[in-house]
């Protein structure tokens, strides 16, 4: 087994979402190597437990190990120490799909916390809202979707990188952020296309 403190993370992460009965989304994990820059990242995605596919409310989740990031944790892994500490980029994104007409945005942003929890000290900031309408090939709307994104950097200190374990301290209030999130989200009243329709999209 892979260890590493970015991966110690995910553990830590995806173990927090489980713990707040989220329910990962089938084929969402994804592991990517930026081979020309070296970044890594990971990706995955988590609706409410029991939703229909797809799911009404769902929150595709992020983080980013940057090469500057692993270049600072192998001065320090091999005894250099670091000027300042490796982090992990954080971005969580609140999706609300199948919207049969174009939401209301304020009734929305209403339900969504201004700012998202604390992460290793790091508070996730919330960005502008985006609102997405599909055509079909006849250019008819065929549905809607509204994303809300927050973002932040959690900065590992040698504590951390020395037992990846305090992770799981650090992330766990995330995945009950999260899933209080969707909830919130979803109780909001509106219109959805059908789950038969929903299913060919």
């Amino acid at each position: 087994m892979l260890d590493h403190v970015f991966t110690d993370a995910i553990d830590a992460l995806s173990q927090s979402l489980e713990q707040s009965l989220l329910e990962r989304l089938a084929v969402e994990d994804h592991l990517h190597v930026d081979i020309l820059l070296g970044d890594l990242s990971w990706e995955t995605s988590y609706g409410l437990l029991g939703e229909s596919a797809p799911p009404k409310v769902r929150a595709d989740i992020s983080m980013l190990w940057t090469t500057w990031s692993q270049s600072a944790f192998r001065d320090w892994y091999i005894g250099d120490g670091f000027s300042e500490p490796p982090h992990i980029d954080i971005e969580v994104t609140l999706r609300i799909q199948r919207l049969a007409e174009e939401p209301d945005i304020a009734a929305l942003l209403a339900a969504a916390p201004a700012t998202g929890p604390e992460v290793a000290g790091a508070e996730l900031y919330r960005a502008g809202p985006t609102v997405e309408r599909s055509y079909d090939v006849d250019l008819a709307d065929v549905a809607c979707a509204f994303e809300i994104a927050y973002a932040g950097t959690c900065e590992l200190d040698e504590a951390t990188l020395e037992d990846g374990s305090r992770l799981d301290t650090h992330f766990a209030q995330l995945g009950g952020w999260i899933a209080a999130s969707l909830v919130k989200l979803n109780d909001v009243p509106l219109s959805f296309i059908p789950d038969d329709i929903a299913e060919d999209l």
